[in-house]
């Protein structure tokens, strides 16, 4: 499940006071700047405002709380979405919870619906949204088969693409995060590589998965870079974003990444192109393009959205704050420079010890108007017996929230 690894356990260092400085220069400094890709200029932008979208929470709580099907989603984490061309919007999910719900009160009293503590997770899923907006089905779990004993996939950002260049036949394409067990630090995971899975239309049916970037190559875990964590749509490209899992030692903050891919191009390895610090190349030895790993950077899981011609990025903040907070920064280009952190915000939480992670825009349901975004929640410790526990006896906490945002100038 994409995570923060703050989000995860209690690692992170207290600098709120330090970040609440640097915010407040990059207010100062910010000013319009060339845009690498088209020498045009942009101006800083970020969220003016944010609001609950309680009626999107509030669905996804019905459908996991449903108890009339034993094989559906009930709960999971690592939220991405794509439109399909019938209205139809597909959610992905990371690890996820499936079976029966039973409704409150729960064995030790409390008002809330509960799974039995011994409810499997499944690596990945896969709901289908109506049109209207009313979750209906849950695709057969996982969707994506483990490549290998002790390996599993994440989904993560998707697109409609032609099936092949100019063709009139359109499939999904699913960018797929594949990690391997390992040993602390990495309790979710070594980093493995990237993929790209091929689903037909209208059936969403695995057509067939390809491997985009192999890291296992890369002797020190923490400098794998995994991407797909967003990607963003521009003039004849798409740009996919990624990032490596500094998080997972003892630094504050990952790094952001981008590739480039000629839209409708996603499953060709050999389309990708990686920006080195300098120029795009078809060598994968991406170079980052945020983050200091201390006062500057990202969770492992973050999001790009393009506004007015500005690349605004959303993010756990770094440090302790990080836990709880949605920060920000800007650029012209999906090559930064970045500036930020701008305007920071704490999105509700459910009572106890949780923690958000994995901000995700959803462009399917956003316009010119308001930018949707949810947020994963979790309990703190989310390795242990007991997390286990709390996360079954309140089955709402292992699901995705959702706020809307309002965007304009950074000034």
């Amino acid at each position: 499940m994409p995570d923060d690894a703050g989000a995860r356990r209690r690692n992170g260092i207290g600098l709120g006071i330090l970040l609440a400085l640097v915010c407040a220069a990059a207010l100062l400094i910010a000013l319009p700047d060339d845009d690498r890709e088209g020498g045009g200029t942009c101006t800083a932008r970020t969220f003016t405002s944010w609001a609950a979208e309680k009626p999107l929470t509030d669905e996804f709580a019905r459908y996991g709380d449903d108890a009339s099907r034993n094989d559906d989603w009930t709960g999971g984490d690592g939220t991405h979405s794509v439109r399909l061309p019938d209205g139809r919007l597909l959610w992905l999910f990371s690890d996820t919870y499936l079976g029966q719900v039973y409704a409150p009160p729960n064995p030790v009293g409390e008002s809330y619906a509960w799974r039995d503590v011994s409810t499997p997770l499944v690596r990945n899923s896969a709901v289908v949204m109506s049109e209207s907006g009313r979750l209906e089905s849950t695709l057969a779990a996982p969707v994506f088969p483990d490549p290998a004993p002790q390996q599993w996939r994440w989904p993560v950002a998707a697109r409609v693409e032609p099936r092949s260049p100019g063709s009139s036949e359109q499939v999904v394409r699913v960018l797929l995060w594949t990690r391997t067990a390992g040993q602390a630090p990495w309790i979710y995971g070594v980093p493995t590589a990237t993929e790209v899975a091929t689903l037909s239309l209208p059936d969403l049916r695995v057509e067939g998965i390809t491997t985009i970037l192999d890291q296992r190559s890369v002797e020190d875990p923490a400098r794998r870079v995994l991407f797909g964590t967003t990607a963003v749509d521009e003039g004849d490209w798409t740009y996919v974003f990624g990032g490596d899992d500094a998080q997972a030692t003892s630094q504050p903050a990952s790094k952001a990444y981008v590739a480039r891919v000629p839209r409708g191009g996603l499953a060709d390895p050999g389309a990708w192109e990686y920006w080195d610090g300098e120029r795009w190349t078809v060598r994968a030895a991406p170079r980052p393009v945020l983050g200091d790993g201390q006062l500057t950077g990202v969770g492992s899981a973050f999001s790009v959205v393009r506004d007015d011609g500005t690349y605004v990025l959303f993010t756990m903040a770094t440090g302790a704050a990080g836990l709880t907070t949605v920060t920000s920064y800007w650029a012209c280009s999906p090559t930064g420079p970045w500036h930020g952190p701008t305007r920071s915000f704490s999105p509700e939480l459910p009572q106890g010890e949780v923690a958000a992670y994995n901000p995700q825009v959803h462009a399917e349901l956003s316009d010119d108007d308001r930018v949707v975004l949810s947020y994963d929640v979790n309990w703190l410790d989310a390795t242990g017996t007991s997390a286990q526990a709390n996360l079954s006896r309140n089955v709402s906490l292992y699901r995705p929230r959702f706020v809307t945002l309002r965007l304009g100038s950074a000034r």
